[in-house]
């Protein structure tokens, strides 16, 4: 089945929300995609070989969903979001549920996971009409685990101040930090097999890419 890009429509919402908001702010944003971009972030985070962290977290509905015991028993798809605040991060949830039915076919399960609270995590699912779990990283422990997390320079903390995205209110308290946006497919028993990290939140990887890696996966060719 063919899906439209992903990628395409970030694109497109990057582009009507710099017209929105204007080149001053569009600019602080690319300057400090790019200075996280050429920090030491990414090279510390997570790479395909490497296990997947084995964490118990809990759903939106505030059940605890053990990431560990789910790898033991099928492949993942885990997408880690920044939160229902941001479209960027809507658009992803949006076309990945588009393929959910694809990658149970695969004998996968498709996992997201963001900083928010589940009360947070649970309005996301519902606006997003999601079908598969949402789960609630609120202290970080699987951001940090991947090498994911970072605090927000003084610049975008003021831009989202501004914009009324108070995110250690909405994770239950604490710093002014998030994971870059990164989508993993990790194989059944726990060893990562693709691992999408980047800097620039308004780039993901495409569901059709993460369904090309579960099918070279020796679980889904079999399923």
């Amino acid at each position: 089945m063919t899906f439209p890009s992903l990628q395409d429509a970030l694109d497109q919402f990057r582009v009507s929300w710099a017209e929105r908001v204007g080149p001053a702010i569009a600019r602080t944003v690319e300057a400090d995609n790019a200075a996280l971009a050429a920090g030491p972030l990414l090279a510390r985070a997570l790479r395909p070989g490497d296990a997947f962290p084995r964490v118990v977290l809990p759903d939106a509905l505030g059940r605890p969903a053990d990431l560990g015991a789910l790898a033991d028993a099928t492949p993942l798809v885990v997408t880690i979001y920044r939160g229902g605040w941001c479209p960027y991060c809507n658009l992803a949830l949006r076309a990945y549920q588009a393929v959910l039915a694809e990658i149970t076919g695969l004998g996968a399960r498709l996992v997201a996971v963001s900083p928010e609270a589940p009360d947070h995590g649970l309005d996301t699912a519902q606006t997003n009409a999601l079908g598969f779990p949402v789960l609630s990283d609120a202290q970080g422990r699987l951001a940090d685990a991947l090498g994911i997390r970072f605090l927000l320079s003084p610049a975008i903390r003021a831009l989202y101040a501004r914009f009324g995205h108070d995110l250690p209110a909405r994770h239950g308290g604490g710093e002014w930090s998030l994971p870059v946006p990164a989508t993993y497919v990790v194989a059944r028993g726990g060893r990562i097999a693709l691992a999408h990290v980047e800097a620039d939140y308004r780039r993901r990887l495409d569901p059709g890419e993460a369904l090309a890696a579960l099918r070279r996966l020796p679980a889904a060719r079999a399923a």
